[in-house]
């Protein structure tokens, strides 16, 4: 019993200094890889499909601005002002959880990074319960512009496609740095199920949510701003 007792100890103190490590190394070094993007390329060839990955790293000030905003207005209005979980929405959630069929989500910028960066797609109490703490983690390490960095580059945005530059390349035949309030709405857009919608191709649906997107950014924007001052 007193081995087993040292052995999870010794677990634990290891897995709190390689996870903190980690977070620290990821704060100021460019991330190629992710789980999702080795789970997902494993998914393909065990259907037999041929493995697509394409993501090229790029600088936060070579992100479009359009598109920062437009994944706020989107994913999490509240971005600047939280700490990583945002009460408001959680609540919210709860509430309209007791009558919807399909569960509705809270879950911030902040915890989609960690997922991204550490964890896997599927949801379950332990991802949940780790998700959580890879979460207070970079927000007590990262300043807000690296977490939004990090998330505007890992972040899947079609088949095989992950970050702002792959598909600002491949689906706009641009860059993105130049990506346009209308291009980066919709990409935005697709967020929710990225290997479902497209932005290459938009449905009626996808429109409209493009729209609504659009108006949102104007608040964003004001948002985004007064944080600076």
């Amino acid at each position: 019993m007193k081995k087993l007792v040292r052995f999870f100890a010794r677990f634990v103190i290891w897995f709190f200094i390689l996870s903190v490590g980690g977070v620290i190394l990821f704060r100021f070094v460019p991330i190629f890889v992710t789980p999702l993007m080795a789970i997902r390329t494993v998914q393909a060839v065990s259907i037999g499909e041929p493995p697509q990955l394409h993501h090229r790293w790029v600088p936060y000030d070579e992100i479009s601005d359009h598109l920062k905003r437009a994944v706020i207005a989107s994913e999490d209005q509240r971005f600047y002002s939280h700490n990583g979980f945002d009460t408001v929405e959680i609540k919210k959630a709860i509430r309209e959880n007791k009558t919807r069929k399909k569960v509705r989500g809270a879950s911030t910028i902040s915890q989609q990074t960690a997922k991204n960066l550490f964890l896997w797609p599927r949801s379950s109490w332990f991802r949940k319960s780790m998700e959580a703490y890879f979460t207070v983690l970079i927000e007590l390490i990262w300043p807000k512009e690296r977490i939004l960095e990090v998330y505007l580059n890992c972040m899947e945005t079609g088949k095989g496609l992950y970050g702002a530059e792959a598909v600002a390349q491949r689906n706009f035949d641009t860059t993105a740095n130049k990506l346009t309030a209308g291009q980066s709405a919709l990409i935005a857009a697709t967020l929710p199920n990225p290997r479902v919608y497209s932005s290459k191709t938009p449905s009626a649906y996808m429109k409209k949510r493009q729209a609504h997107i659009l108006r949102q950014m104007r608040t964003v924007h004001l948002q985004e701003e007064s944080s600076k001052k």
